[in-house]
């Protein structure tokens, strides 16, 4: 039996994808994952993986000396040759490229992530004095438009709410499935809006996660690192009340500790989430995309407006750099600014003037 908890498990399987793509780039590139090993997570090391595994596709398709030779077989003496303009021309290739028939695009938020990527990957080549030039940092990293924050209103979380409770227009076959998983529903979206957690440390939760005694649940969050975050009356009313159904659920073997489980007693996952938020809010009349990270923002949105403290916020939202919550909620500090330009007041009116 398998008694890994979810993290542990995400963290093998990334650990084996990681592998698998090193098996695919020249050998220097372990020195490098090596190198970062003990300061990224297995997905910050995957992602980087990915990264460096396209811009090696790219020299191999693109760069004469490259061409002749497999991609294991590149030399890092070719990470010297390499031009800013070479660089330059990568991020303009992978705004649209195919692979294996497949049509692949890149944002300016994509390319940037890649950029990222290469950064890291030179620098650390170049701190070790294992190449002369850091070619990637004199590329600018391309700029990016930040997006409006899409968060519910009031009527439209108790709307949404208001659809799991009832599943008034869901089809006759959602609506059989909905009898069954209801509870379990209404509390993972209450708990999502009520906490503003991420789906991965939603779906990663175990029943000894849940401490009613002091309405709080331990998480563990991007980087690995722990964190209790707690929970009003909403929250713990329903969670209590799928913990009630949740005693008579028999899990799949390995799947025992899980908190929220599928239909098929087995820990649920991140996509089952992502469906099952797209299924009851494609019911709630709205423009809004409703996705579980609309649900975040919301929670982070109220909690703004409500204490007006960026830092309680970064802290609870699980954000590490208070800036990343400043920039998500830069509209907001602005319109408060605004506010505060019309509360303070110069001198009083005069109203006797004729």
């Amino acid at each position: 039996m398998n008694t890994d908890n979810y993290h542990d498990a995400q963290n093998k399987q990334n650990i084996i994808k990681l592998r698998a793509v090193l098996n695919t780039l020249p050998p220097f590139c372990q020195e490098f994952f090596r190198g970062i090993a003990d300061t990224t997570s297995t997905r910050t090391r995957l992602a980087y993986a990915y990264d460096i595994r396209v811009f090696f596709e790219f020299l191999h398709e693109t760069n004469p000396s490259c061409a002749k030779l497999e991609i294991k077989e590149i030399p890092i003496k070719v990470l010297n040759q390499v031009t800013r303009q070479d660089i330059e021309e990568y991020l303009s290739y992978i705004s649209y490229y195919e692979k294996e028939g497949r049509e692949i695009t890149n944002t300016e938020r994509g390319k940037a992530r890649k950029l990222s990527s290469l950064r890291s990957f030179y620098n650390y080549y170049f701190q070790n004095e294992r190449i002369e030039k850091n070619t990637a940092e004199l590329v600018p990293v391309p700029k990016l438009h930040e997006k409006a924050i899409i968060r519910l209103e009031p009527n439209e979380v108790a709307t949404l709410l208001d659809q799991v409770e009832a599943g008034a227009k869901l089809t006759k076959k959602e609506l059989a499935y909905h009898e069954k998983t209801k509870v379990r529903d209404m509390a993972l979206l209450t708990l999502l809006l009520g906490t503003g957690i991420r789906v991965s440390e939603c779906v990663g939760l175990d029943l000894q996660d849940v401490d009613f005694e002091n309405d709080g649940i331990k998480i563990r969050r991007k980087g690995g690192y722990e964190a209790v975050v707690y929970f009003g009356d909403e929250v713990e009313s329903a969670l209590r009340e799928y913990m009630k159904e949740r005693e008579h659920i028999i899990p799949a073997s390995g799947h025992e500790n899980a908190l929220f489980l599928s239909m098929q007693n087995r820990r649920i996952a991140v996509r089952s989430v992502e469906n099952l938020v797209k299924k009851y809010a494609s019911r709630v009349t709205t423009l809004k995309k409703i996705t579980p990270h609309k649900l975040r923002s919301t929670y982070g949105t109220t909690l703004y407006q409500e204490t007006g403290d960026i830092y309680l916020v970064a802290d609870v939202l699980g954000h590490k750099d208070v800036n990343t919550t400043r920039k998500h909620y830069a509209t907001m500090e602005d319109e408060r600014r605004r506010m505060a330009a019309k509360v303070v007041k110069l001198r009083e009116e005069n109203t006797d003037k004729p």
